[in-house]
């Protein structure tokens, strides 16, 4: 199991996505530091128009592992993956093995669903802003305690449907995403990302921030 940091850098640069868990479940205590950190997040006019699902049940846990099945099929072909050969250890095929670990065994995670209440007068995009900062927070939230997550997108594609109804999720709330979570198999980060001087830039779209 990784330890544990209270240091926020370490914390932010070793978040990274877990898809390989062992069995043993998430306490209550521990996960409710997860939820109260996703609360902490800032929200539009703090209106806090959001909603966490725990989803632990057996029942919700098979919904689940349907939603992981039909968002296999979708991202498949989009990335071009396939289960690797058993002797293939290149970095992809570990890659590829660890993102097929986690959807055949889906139905054993607990996981939680966010959901951002509908304003009319703003755009899903905006909406975003209201509820991926609380998914952030509970992201480091785990990785602070050294837990694993990670996003899905099981909540989008055909799972969507399949969720909405086992949850009951009012037509007014969009399903803003969906994060497993568990204790992992392995060791977090450091996080691989471009350099600084990819992504920031000084005044003007082509012009070089000094990093």
């Amino acid at each position: 199991m990784t330890a544990v940091s209270d240091d926020v850098w370490e914390v932010m640069s070793t978040a990274r996505t877990i898809r390989r868990f062992t069995d043993q479940s998430v306490d209550d205590a521990t996960l409710t530091r997860c939820l109260d950190a996703a609360r902490w997040a800032p929200s539009g006019a703090n209106a806090q128009g959001w909603r966490f699902v725990v989803l632990r049940s057996p029942e919700l846990r098979a919904v689940v592992a349907k939603a992981a099945v039909q968002a296999l099929s979708v991202i498949e072909p989009v990335y071009g993956m396939s289960r690797p050969a058993p002797d293939d250890d290149s970095r992809q095929a570990r890659n590829n093995r660890a993102t097929y670990e986690l959807h055949d065994r889906a139905g054993e995670f607990t996981s939680v669903l966010f959901a951002q209440i509908h304003y009319p007068t703003a755009s899903e995009l905006l909406l975003g802003g209201s509820i991926f900062p609380a998914m952030q927070n509970f992201l480091l939230a785990a990785r602070a305690q050294g837990l694993g997550a990670c996003m899905t997108s099981w909540a989008s594609y055909g799972g969507e449907k399949l969720l909405r109804e086992a949850v009951g999720v009012p037509d007014n709330w969009m399903l803003a995403g969906h994060i497993v979570v568990g204790w992992p198999k392995g060791r977090h980060g450091p996080v691989r990302r471009r350099p600084l001087a990819h992504a920031v830039n000084l005044d003007h779209w082509d012009e070089p921030f000094p990093v």
